[in-house]
């Protein structure tokens, strides 16, 4: 039976890795976890690979948004939730375009809010 949302995760904190990779958009996972985390940079899944419908950059850019109140955005790698070996080639792509547009996004919003 799988755990409900990584109750695992904060056994990281004290591994001597320093970086997590965590899928939350297939999941939709609370991103208060990542408080749980705070001396690891998260590589934060904003991908969904199990819908081939392509994110929308304001999608992706509103996946990323929930993870900054739990986390410095200097410690976050915006990343697909998995591998995307099981796409089509194409669709892989689209699904990576967006992915840095909505990271974009979300750059150009910290980066006014910090002027």
């Amino acid at each position: 039976e799988r755990p409900e949302g990584y109750s695992f995760l904060p056994e990281f904190a004290g591994c001597h890795c320093t970086q997590v990779s965590i899928e939350t958009a297939q999941s939709n996972l609370d991103t208060k976890v990542l408080e749980t985390l705070p001396d690891k940079t998260i590589l934060l899944g904003v991908i969904d690979l199990e819908d081939e419908a392509v994110e929308t950059p304001e999608t992706v850019a509103a996946r990323i948004r929930r993870a900054l109140p739990h986390k410095d955005a200097s410690q976050i790698i915006v990343a697909p939730d998995c591998g995307m070996k099981y796409l089509p080639r194409e669709r892989a792509y689209a699904k990576l375009e967006a992915m840095v547009a909505g990271t974009e996004i979300v750059r150009g919003e910290l980066e006014a809010k910090a002027a």
